[in-house]
């Protein structure tokens, strides 16, 4: 095993989930200090790292999206490939932060920000406030290898709660489910067929003339494909099991919402997925994941959702035509963590960049990505500043079929020296 699978290693033993990374935090810190780095950190616990006086700056988060059995990380190899035991593997963003410790063992003169809670909003980035020195940011962020990423979209998360009574109900009680779906990344696998939950919920509800809801606790992640989704209906019509649904009768009778039927026929027209794709890019240009709903014991109902553009023009229509949807059906609407979009920009760093991956690979490609790297963010910040994008192959990031390949991993790193002795 190669040192940097060892780093990895040693980071998928300790826990850093999004809000929960406080012990990698301390470890990363310690970690440099011990190898004669100056550390700084800030009020939201973003880490940099700095020796020398050097024009490149390795830019990567260092929380994770837990899911299944995570963060307790049981990791194993099959094939040249890394995937962890009913759990997500934290190669989103835990490979990148491997490398820099790599690069940090190597002694190398370079600038290193960490950034915390990226996976839930970029909210470090949104913050970092430190002198950078360096001319160049290379972000580890990206997913397939001998590509270089030079744009992002921007996105935003909606909350929408509102406030519901209960009314006697009627009919037999029943628990429908969709459990164990292959879930995904909200914004590189929006596009791949991946079926969400909740969707598969709804249409079921709505096929059977279902109208009646107890309750409903459906998704996992804002930024996550729903694998999971659960309702409590209630219904005169006997209810069977059916393709990925499963029914099962409760001996209980309880009330139901009074506007039940009103969030089963919002889950069933709301336009999840791929709203719009740019031919160009080769990748969605618009869309939306209808990610978490909940309804608690004293009628409260919050439905949450993530949308992505690639343009703020587009963005901006997004969030306005979902608010207005969410209005029509009676919901309070809070914009939140709105980020900007990374405009594709090609410039000298980028065409080096590029030139070190055809070397290792053979072959390079210069995309765009429709998730929300955190250079959009940075690149307000320090505007003369030139960025770009790469990382080994990542499969299926925020599941629990998160899997990186190991050799994606070495020839990217390679990359990455080639690019640290160019510049």
């Amino acid at each position: 095993m190669s040192a940097i699978i060892e780093h990895f290693q040693t980071l998928t033993q300790i826990p850093h989930c999004s809000k929960a990374a406080n012990k990698l935090f301390d470890f990363l810190v310690d970690f440099a200090k011990a190898r004669d780095y100056t550390v700084e950190v800030d009020e939201v616990k973003n880490i940099y790292i700095s020796k020398g006086n050097p024009t490149l700056c390795l830019q990567a988060h260092y929380d994770m999206v837990c899911m299944g059995k995570a963060p307790h990380i049981e990791t194993y190899i099959d094939n040249g490939i890394m995937r962890a035991k009913e759990s997500s593997l934290g190669a989103d963003n835990g490979i990148a932060i491997a490398m820099m410790m790599q690069c940090m063992d190597e002694r190398r003169d370079l600038e290193f920000l960490l950034t915390s809670d990226e996976e839930i909003g970029l909210i470090g980035a949104n913050e970092v406030a430190f002198d950078l020195k360096a001319k160049y940011m290379l972000n580890l962020d990206s997913e397939d290898e001998a590509e270089v990423y030079i744009g992002c979209a921007g996105g935003a998360d909606l909350i929408a709660n509102k406030v519901d009574s209960y009314v006697e109900g009627k009919g037999t009680c029943y628990e429908v489910a969709v459990k164990g779906l292959v879930g995904g990344h909200s914004g590189v696998d929006i596009d791949k067929g991946i079926p969400s939950a909740i969707k598969v919920l709804g249409k079921y509800l709505v096929d059977n003339e279902v109208t009646q809801l107890a309750s409903i606790y459906a998704g996992e992640r804002r930024n996550s494909i729903p694998a999971n989704a659960v309702a409590i209906v209630r219904s005169e019509k006997a209810l069977e099991n059916e393709g990925e649904v499963t029914v099962r009768v409760l001996n209980e009778t309880p009330k139901v919402l009074k506007e039940g039927e009103k969030v089963i026929t919002f889950i069933d027209v709301f336009q999840h997925g791929v709203l719009g794709m740019n031919d160009e890019l080769g990748i969605p240009s618009i869309s939306i994941n209808l990610a978490i709903i909940t309804a608690d014991e004293k009628g409260g109902i919050t439905m949450e959702a993530s949308g992505r553009a690639m343009s703020i023009e587009a963005l901006n229509y997004l969030t306005e035509s979902t608010t207005t949807l969410f209005k029509f059906y009676g919901f309070n609407v809070e914009v939140q963590d709105k980020y900007p979009a990374w405009k594709p920009d090609i410039s000298e760093f980028t065409n080096l960049v590029s030139e070190e991956m055809k070397v290792v690979f053979g072959r390079t490609k210069m995309m765009a990505i429709h998730a929300g790297l955190e250079c959009g963010v940075i690149a307000e910040k320090y505007p003369e500043m030139k960025f770009a994008s790469i990382g080994p192959t990542i499969r299926y990031p925020h599941s629990t079929r998160e899997e990186v390949e190991l050799e994606s991993v070495e020839r990217t790193y390679e990359v990455l020296v080639g690019i640290i002795n160019r510049v």
